[in-house]
């Protein structure tokens, strides 16, 4: 393992790979990166699927042997071939997820976007999706929606993983926080385990700090910082929910607490470092979800510097930023519907593709 990559496994951060696909694992290169590169988790999209079907002509046999088996639907199609991809995923995390006591080596799958605004289907779909993979190092994703809340309960209750996705806002994350304790709490009450249960909280950076900058004058002292400062704050937050006698009760019962994940870290300005919020978002338990060129860029030139902690500075950072025009609460909820938005675009993507891949197929076999 590269030394820049050992000490920030020592600082206390997981490193988790933000994409999944086919030619990943068929090359080894997942494995290695497990292996070799201190990768201990991944995480998966429908953008990120999208692509791989697009870039990669491996499964196409796949999805002809499903629609011949009698697969039917293109949301079916896709789950056939997807969920093959993230229970190999998982074996190979397998001795991570047993070596860390069940807290680490997890890889995620999201329900389809379409049920963004749907608590109920997307409890349904949910269900469905994690008794399918059958494993205990899965995560299933639900988005931080207002729907997602209530779905993030019913599925902890019912005992399924969820890493909830798309959060961008302290006042969206405390809900999360609540519907994560209010689902442990209801199952307690049932008299069923609460030990096994695994949660992450995605909450995303880089995104913020485009949104911000683009409405913030060039002078401002909170350009390129409000991202940071919000996920300072998150830090705290997340500190201070999972304490108490509250918190207290159920860890004794044999709950984990919700873990934080860092998602959207790769720098989308230019002019900011390629691993700045690798550098910047470090404390111990926390999860930072990052391309493979961002592994890279930090094993090449990253720092591991001081933990993050400094909650006072993040309040000066969005209290300037308010100042100076910044509505954090309206950014995070053009954020979070972008989001979804962007996620249903690269899932119509992944259906055209599937038709497309059968049509050829039904044409090669017709013939001229």
């Amino acid at each position: 393992m590269h030394p820049r990559i050992y000490a920030l496994r020592q600082a206390g951060v997981s490193i988790w790979l933000d994409t999944l696909s086919r030619r990943l694992l068929d090359s080894g290169r997942f494995a290695a990166l497990v292996r070799e590169d201190g990768v201990t988790g991944a995480t998966s999209n429908p953008t990120i699927f999208a692509r791989a079907l697009a870039e990669d002509d491996g499964y196409a046999p796949e999805l002809r042997r499903h629609a011949a088996a009698g697969a039917t639907g293109t949301r079916e199609l896709f789950f056939a071939v997807a969920l093959g991809d993230v229970r190999r995923a998982a074996a190979l995390l397998a001795p991570v997820h047993t070596a860390s006591g069940g807290r680490d080596g997890f890889v995620s799958f999201q329900t389809t976007p379409d049920l963004a605004d749907d608590a109920a289907g997307m409890v349904e779909q949910a269900l469905d999706l994690w008794r399918r993979l059958s494993r205990p190092n899965v995560l299933i994703k639900v988005p931080a929606t207002a729907a997602g809340v209530g779905a993030t309960e019913e599925l902890v209750a019912c005992g399924v993983n969820v890493n909830v996705t798309l959060l961008f806002s302290l006042e969206r994350y405390d809900a999360i926080i609540e519907a994560y304790l209010r689902g442990l709490e209801r199952r307690l009450a049932a008299g069923r385990p609460l030990a096994g249960i695994a949660s992450v909280a995605s909450f995303f950076v880089s995104r913020v700090d485009a949104k911000a900058d683009a409405v913030l004058p060039p002078s401002s002292p909170a350009r390129g910082e409000v991202a940071i400062a919000n996920a300072e704050l998150a830090y705290e937050l997340q500190r201070a929910r999972f304490a108490g006698e509250r918190w207290e009760q159920l860890r004794a019962a044999g709950a984990e607490a919700q873990r934080l994940l860092w998602a959207s870290t790769a720098t989308k300005d230019p002019a900011y470092s390629d691993v700045r919020y690798v550098e910047r978002l470090i404390a111990p338990g926390v999860i930072n979800t990052m391309p493979e060129r961002t592994l890279r860029a930090f094993a090449d030139h990253g720092t591991v510097g001081p933990p993050m902690g400094d909650a006072e500075r993040a309040r000066r950072v969005l209290d300037a930023a308010a100042a100076d025009g910044a509505d954090l609460a309206a950014l995070a909820q053009e954020l979070e519907r972008e989001g979804v938005a962007a996620f249903d675009a690269s899932y119509e993507q992944l259906q055209e593709r599937i038709v497309a891949v059968l049509a050829a197929s039904e044409r090669a076999t017709v013939g001229p």
